[in-house]
């Protein structure tokens, strides 16, 4: 995927004030509905696996930058879900198996969990890979949706209504489908990229099921640059340098792995866009929006952004967060999140932006982009 021209990677901040202080009149949408896996889980793993998952010593400090104690985000903050939610006006979404009944979801819900793939865990099994990870895949949310809907209408005849003024986001999802196999070395490079065509179709398949129940507004992310997350850095370390992108220090031919799946993603999502014309799809590129962070680190404030703040072995727990590209090794930190929905939010990183997809006369304040510039 080709870098962004945007005139904002040609300017140098002056003042970079807290992303996303513009607030979104709630009107705009009623709720919010989140798939995905970690990078937008809220509590769905901690409340499978145990309340207790974050307690362990051995864990990083959770939740210290904003909520001061673990709160189910894999960061040590908010995740970019969070940060979409309030620019709306709305709460955190409540985790889908914390909530107790319909009033628990009256904002939305969240779906997603740490781990979760697109493809169904027998589509692993079936391959012969010895699938250690939650069953909690994209197909299962689905159905936990289906299983929301009733408590949240009277009636049937009102699914159409809660589907039209909601905002649905699916994904990040898809980078597990990888993650798992090429972490743990199970399965030859060859035959991950052969999983991309079915994981982008999957995706494409549950957001055809959702609009054909009534909704209106997606926001579908794409990949990350996993060649720039400390655990691949780690896990693929090369003594050849032709690996390696001058500019950022990423492994290239991972990026060029996350590119190829975000290209597939575009086109199937296009497809969508002509034969739903009337539906709004933003792509959320997460790619760009993290890959400029890797690109001019200083233009953001990030001191170290291919470290992770804590996680590897006898590492302490960074002083300064929002100066780490990554929190654990393999999650960004709440810093890199932040940056993330801005551009998702206010441009350029979506098309159009998210915030524009709000009537005129319910924006709040200031819609313009948190970060101020000027130029050289």
């Amino acid at each position: 995927m080709a870098s962004s021209s945007h005139g904002l990677l040609l300017l140098l901040p002056i003042v970079i004030l807290p992303l996303l202080q513009a607030q979104l009149a709630a009107a705009c949408y009623s709720r919010i509905f989140c798939f995905g896996d970690s990078i937008s889980d809220t509590g769905n793993f901690v409340s499978s696996a145990g309340g207790d998952w974050f307690d362990s010593d051995k864990r990083c400090p959770y939740g210290e930058t904003y909520f001061g104690r673990p709160s189910g985000r894999f960061t040590d903050g908010r995740v970019i879900v969070d940060f979409i939610a309030q620019a709306f006006g709305l709460p955190f979404l409540t985790a889908y198996l914390e909530g107790r009944c319909g009033e628990d979801f009256r904002h939305g819900a969240n779906f997603a969990v740490m781990g979760a793939t697109a493809l169904n865990n027998s589509f692993f099994a079936a391959k012969g890979m010895n699938v250690t990870w939650t069953d909690y895949s994209l197909g299962v949310q689905m159905q936990w949706f289906m299983q929301l809907l009733p408590l949240l209408s009277p009636g049937s005849s009102d699914y159409n209504n809660i589907m039209s003024t909601s905002l649905f986001i699916v994904g990040e999802i898809g980078g597990n489908d990888y993650n798992h196999p090429l972490l743990d070395g199970s399965t030859s490079f060859d035959e991950v990229l052969t999983f991309v065509p079915p994981v982008v179709h999957y995706i494409i398949s549950s957001i055809t099921d959702l609009i054909k129940l009534g909704a209106k507004t997606f926001v579908v992310p794409g990949n990350f640059p996993i060649g720039c997350i400390p655990s691949y850095l780690k896990k693929f370390q090369s003594q050849n340098e032709e690996d390696y992108d001058p500019q950022t220090g990423c492994i290239k031919w991972l990026n060029e792995f996350a590119e190829y799946h975000n290209k597939l993603l575009v086109e199937e999502l296009d497809n969508l866009k002509k034969l739903y014309p009337n539906v709004t799809i933003i792509y959320a590129d997460y790619y760009e929006a993290v890959i400029r962070i890797f690109r001019d680190p200083n233009q953001f404030g990030f001191k170290a952004p291919l470290q992770a703040c804590c996680g590897t072995p006898a590492s302490s727990v960074c002083d300064d967060p929002s100066s780490y590209g990554s929190w654990d090794g393999m999650h960004p930190t709440e810093a890199v999140y932040n940056v993330v929905a801005d551009g998702v939010l206010h441009g350029p990183y979506a098309i159009p932006y998210l915030a524009n997809t709000c009537p005129e006369n319910n924006i709040i304040g200031d819609n313009a982009n948190s970060l101020q510039y000027v130029s050289m």
